[in-house]
């Protein structure tokens, strides 16, 4: 985790501190199921939960513990005996690592991704605001980076709106895969520790009982969480590059705020760069990467081996705290994003008329001109505009195949920017319920 790019409340989850909260709060509750099953005597389990609850855990002294067992788990059961005293003998009856470990993983990640889910809330209600606002602000749409046809600046942020739509409902489908707990024991089976216990723990931790453990959770489960992170990391690049390139100095139709003192070059003081679509590219990058390993994580050996471990101490913070700043980076950059619908008309007009080709085309083909015939008609038209030699209409006018075909009032009628904008409302409707 990097300070530069980490938020408290996500950072949080993934302390020493808060991960053996967890730990102990598994231990008790599973204490707790066995004294109330008869396992453990009920005074044992009071002990515990009052004795860890009102325990500080030493980080340093679990890594001391550590440095001697080898364990990161039997190094915290150490240091809670420490605290808890004889009763500690019952604490973890029956239990395996990976009860453990598992558990409070899954824990995290449930925790992680209602922190995602809020912040994904705030990225939507941004572009809803900010779509509303230019619903009808006409602008150029581009395919291949080239002037197609008119559409609204409204329309391209309910596209973005509908995609993190979708990255909501993927993330609380995530967040289902993984709220499962396992208290199962070695290889899974149950064999020490009654399945009543793991019910328990798994409702006091808002969890459901994993199926069949095998002694570790199956990383299908986390393998589909990183991945959807990954999904939503690129639908962030999606919308940062689309603003990259409005800010563009041809293009300046859009542009990231510019605060009072802010600097955009230590060499030229007259830059106003697009640093935060820019860091959002590179902080998407950098979550993707996370969901390969979370892949490759799903081949264990047999009933368990701990290759994913190293790998999920990494990845599950990084990608998470990453992917949470990014959110909100976003959501930043659309609610003070400046927007210029003049520059949005003057690129409209740069092609003299050039985007209304295809409507011609298709009048022309109503008017019985074969498609093909359309087409060459209107092309050999429209590569003198994109010379810089003339504007479409009149050369269109002008045109005795094309002025036998269609009246100049036809014509003029064909370049009227409301036929493009008409089903804006339809759009709308279906991506907002309303207009």
């Amino acid at each position: 985790m990097i300070p530069r790019y980490s938020r408290p409340e996500m950072t949080r989850i993934w302390d020493p501190q808060t991960r053996f909260r967890i730990w102990f709060e598994i231990e008790a509750h599973a204490a707790r199921a066995m004294a109330d099953l008869g396992i453990i005597p009920k005074e044992a389990a009071d002990v515990i939960w009052e004795k860890g609850s009102a325990a500080e855990f030493d980080v340093a002294r679990i890594d001391e513990i550590e440095r001697v067992t080898k364990h990161d788990v039997i190094a915290f059961l150490t240091h809670l005996a420490e605290h808890v005293g004889p009763e500690a003998r019952f604490v973890h009856q029956g239990m395996t690592s990976s009860d453990v470990l598992d558990t409070c993983f899954n824990v995290q990640l449930v925790r992680a991704a209602d922190i995602l889910l809020a912040d994904i809330d705030r990225v939507l209600a941004a572009l809803k605001k900010r779509a509303f606002e230019h619903k009808n602000t006409v602008t150029i749409g581009r395919s291949h980076g080239i002037h197609a046809e008119p559409t609204t600046f409204g329309v391209k942020l309910a596209y973005a709106y509908a995609e993190f739509s979708r990255a909501r409902q993927r993330m609380e489908n995530a967040r289902n895969e993984v709220a499962t707990c396992a208290i199962s024991g070695a290889v899974g089976t149950f064999a020490n520790v009654d399945p009543r216990v793991e019910e328990y723990v798994a409702k006091q931790l808002g969890l459901r009982p994993e199926p069949v453990s095998t002694q570790v959770i199956p990383r299908d489960r986390h393998a589909m969480y990183f991945a959807t992170l990954a999904v939503i990391a690129s639908s962030i690049e999606r919308l940062a590059i689309e603003i990259r390139h409005l800010q563009r100095t041809e293009v300046l139709e859009a542009e990231e705020y510019f605060s009072e003192g802010q600097k955009g070059s230590s060499a030229m003081p007259h830059k106003r760069n697009p640093v935060l679509t820019e860091n959002l590219t590179g902080l998407a990058r950098m979550v993707r990467a996370y969901a390969l390993p979370a892949m490759e994580n799903v081949a264990l050996w047999h009933e368990r081996d701990i290759s994913h471990s190293s790998v999920e101490r990494m990845i599950g913070p990084d990608a998470t705290v990453t992917l949470d700043f990014a959110l909100n980076r976003l959501a930043g950059v659309i609610e003070n994003l400046v927007v210029y619908p003049e520059n949005m008309q003057k690129n409209l007009d740069r092609l003299g008329g050039l985007i209304h080709s295809q409507r011609v085309l298709l009048a022309l083909t109503q008017k019985g001109v074969s498609r093909e015939d359309a087409y060459r008609l209107v092309q050999r038209n429209a590569m003198p505009v994109w010379r810089g030699e003339g504007d479409f209409l009149s050369l269109l006018a002008a045109d005795p195949e094309v002025s036998a075909k269609l009246s100049r009032e036809e014509l003029e009628n064909l370049f009227d920017l409301g036929y493009h904008t008409k089903h804006v409302d339809t759009i709308f409707k279906r991506v907002f319920g309303e207009c």
